[in-house]
C-alpha cells in the first residue's frame, strides 16, 4: 500500500527559531497515527506546516503531490482537513452553521447532508445542540463541533490538534472512541496529543517529537511497553 501523507527532512522556522528539524513521518490510507510530546516539541507547528499554514523546506507529498505551492484552501480541496488546537470555531453562530461551514468548498448537497447525519451519529449531542449557539457550549461538545466542522470538508487525511485538552475525563475517552470510529470509517489521521495513554489506545503507529526532532518511532503496542516511553509519557515506572 503506498503512503497517504510523506514527509521527508522536513525543517520549519519562526524567524530565527527551528522549530522543526529534519523531520521523517509518513502515514498509510485508512491509518491512526498519534504525533506525541511536550508543549514546544513541535506538534502544532508540524501539523500547521501540512496543512500550508507555515512554509518550511523538505518534502512535503500527499498522494504523491509535492505541497509546497499549494495554499491552505487548495490543500482542504486535496482533502487534508485540520481541526486546529483551541478549535477556532465561530463563537457567535449556531453549530448547524458551523458544521455548514466546514463544507464550504463543497458543492454536492446531498452528499453534504448524508454527512451531516453521519456527524450527528458519531456525535448525537449535536443533533440536540443544532440550533444553539457554540459559545455557549462547554468546552466538550465544543470539541466535537471543531472535530465535525473538519469532517464535514470530506478529509482523506484528518489532522487533529490536542483533541483532548480542557475536557472533562468522561468527554474525553467519548471523543477518543469517536477518533477511532472516524478511522475504523476509512479516514487517515494524524492526531497531536499530549494525553499518550489515551492517544496509543487508539493509535496505530505514533512518533514521539522532542525539540522538533522524531525522538522516536514505533507500532502504539510496542511505544506501549517501551520503559522510556512508559517512564516520561505515561506515568508508569
Amino acid at each position: 500500500m503506498s503512503d497517504l501523507l510523506v514527509i521527508n527532512q522536513l525543517s520549519a522556522a519562526y524567524g530565527q527559531a527551528i522549530a522543526l528539524e529534519d523531520v521523517q513521518l509518513r502515514v498509510q490510507p485508512g491509518e491512526l497515527v498519534a504525533l506525541l510530546g511536550p508543549n514546544g516539541a513541535g506538534k502544532s507547528t508540524l501539523l500547521k506546516v501540512i496543512s500550508r499554514a507555515l512554509p518550511a523546506r523538505g518534502t512535503l507529498q500527499f498522494q504523491n503531490q509535492s505541497l509546497h505551492d499549494f495554499s491552505t484552501e487548495q490543500v482542504v480541496g486535496l482533502g487534508i482537513c485540520h481541526c486546529p488546537e483551541g478549535r477556532r470555531l465561530f463563537p457567535e453562530l449556531t453549530v448547524l452553521k458551523n458544521l455548514q461551514l466546514g463544507a464550504y468548498l463543497r458543492n454536492n448537497r446531498q452528499q453534504i447532508v448524508q454527512d451531516l447525519e453521519k456527524v450527528y451519529a458519531l456525535f448525537p449531542i449535536l443533533r440536540e445542540r443544532s440550533d444553539q449557539i457554540v459559545s455557549t457550549l462547554s468546552g466538550g461538545p465544543q470539541q466535537m463541533v471543531a472535530i465535525s466542522r473538519a469532517l464535514m470538508g470530506a478529509p482523506k487525511l484528518l489532522l487533529l490538534d490536542e483533541p483532548s485538552v480542557g475536557i472533562a475525563h468522561r468527554l474525553k475517552m467519548e471523543i477518543f472512541t469517536a477518533i477511532r470510529r472516524i478511522c475504523d470509517d476509512g479516514v487517515a489521521i494524524l492526531v497531536a496529543e499530549q494525553d499518550a495513554q489515551s492517544a496509543l489506545q487508539i493509535a496505530d503507529r505514533a512518533y514521539v517529537l522532542e525539540h522538533g526532532t522524531v525522538a522516536q518511532e514505533g507500532t502504539a503496542a510496542s511505544l506501549q511497553e517501551d520503559d522510556r516511553i512508559r517512564k516520561i509519557y505515561l506515568g508508569v515506572a
